[in-house]
């Protein structure tokens, strides 16, 4: 693994950049699994580094889908608008980014869910390009197959994963379920602007308290309940160290029937359905990730684990996740009836 650019080296970087020139840098954080951020200064900007793609999108097509994911949802006014584009060169090699700085803290949960219910409700309420205009963004116009795609390359990790046998069976019985599901007679949901890897973390609360989403890495074409479930599930919310929790059950249900009531009566009866067959996805999609995380990203000489501290917190979290209590626990909102119960 390369090391990053010193500060003196982004200086050069942007020193033919005219919004950034003769600004100061200062480390904003690097706790990303796939991005350095940089404040410039006083100008109220940020400064992106991509140092890995989580996709394996090679510098250049990496730099133009996050460039265009970010054009696309700063309409929603909860997402960063980006200034300018760096491209990759010697110094930045898999280039960089400049969007807006928010000026904002971690969430606390769970007081900040309605906030962001309300960023999903404006980003997914965007409106869409016709086909010809949604590339480079990935379309998933089965949003089923293809999560159950990532999932099942992932999957391929767990049988070198440190796990328990319990956590294994586990597994493996989500992974039938999920091969064999479908929406059998029932339309297909609507397609939006959606996030991907939408965990309380990645989003920052303002003064106003308004939420914003920041990280534009895995937006797509895709559908509302699983930007819904990653916010929620406990996997996700226990993800970054600054606002790890784990939510009740009617804490979940409010924040899905917030978003519910924010969207309308069409939308909503369109997505109801959906909610807790895509949980259960979403969970089994994070988990088969943190399968691939234990058997092949870590480690010290990986991008991915290059903040020690940070490190540490997903070794803990990971191995928590994979506890048999934590599993069944997660399980219980789809095998049992609680949750559909707070949902109404």
């Amino acid at each position: 693994m390369s090391p990053p650019p010193a500060v003196e080296e982004l200086a050069q970087a942007l020193a033919e950049v005219p919004i950034a020139q003769g600004r100061a840098l200062s480390v904003l954080t690097t706790k990303g699994i796939s991005h350095d951020h940089w404040r410039i200064g006083d100008s109220g900007l940020v400064l992106r580094v991509p140092r890995m793609s989580q996709w394996g999108m090679a510098p250049g097509e990496q730099l133009i889908y996050e460039a265009t994911a970010f054009q696309r949802a700063a309409a929603s006014g909860h997402c960063p608008t980006l200034r300018e584009t760096i491209p990759v060169g010697e110094i930045l090699p898999r280039g960089a980014l400049i969007v807006d700085l928010v000026d904002g803290r971690p969430p606390r949960l769970p007081d900040d869910l309605d906030a962001i219910a309300d960023a999903f409700t404006a980003i997914h309420q965007l409106p869409i390009p016709a086909s010809a205009g949604q590339p480079p963004l990935q379309v998933h116009t089965d949003p089923v197959a293809a999560t159950l795609r990532v999932i099942e390359e992932q999957a391929s990790f767990v049988a070198d994963a440190l796990l328990s046998d319990d956590a294994r069976t586990a597994i493996h019985q989500e992974l039938e379920w999920a091969r064999g599901f479908t929406f059998d007679g029932e339309p297909a949901m609507t397609l939006c602007l959606v996030g991907t890897d939408t965990h309380p973390g990645n989003f920052l609360i303002d003064r106003d308290g308004k939420a914003w989403f920041v990280d534009l890495e895995k937006a797509l074409y895709g559908v509302p309940p699983i930007d819904l479930a990653h916010a929620t599930l406990a996997v996700a919310t226990g993800w970054d160290p600054d606002c790890a929790t784990r939510l009740t059950t009617d804490q979940v249900g409010a924040f899905y029937r917030r978003y519910l009531e924010h969207v309308g009566p069409a939308r909503a009866g369109e997505i109801m359905p959906r909610l807790i067959p895509l949980r259960r996805l979403t969970w089994l999609r994070t988990m088969t990730w943190f399968a691939r995380w234990q058997a092949a990203w870590q480690g010290g000489d990986h991008p991915a684990s290059r903040d020690a501290a940070m490190t540490a917190h997903i070794a803990t979290h990971i191995a928590a996740s994979f506890e048999p209590g934590a599993i069944a626990q997660a399980r219980s909102d789809w095998l049992e009836t609680d949750l559909l119960d707070a949902l109404i």
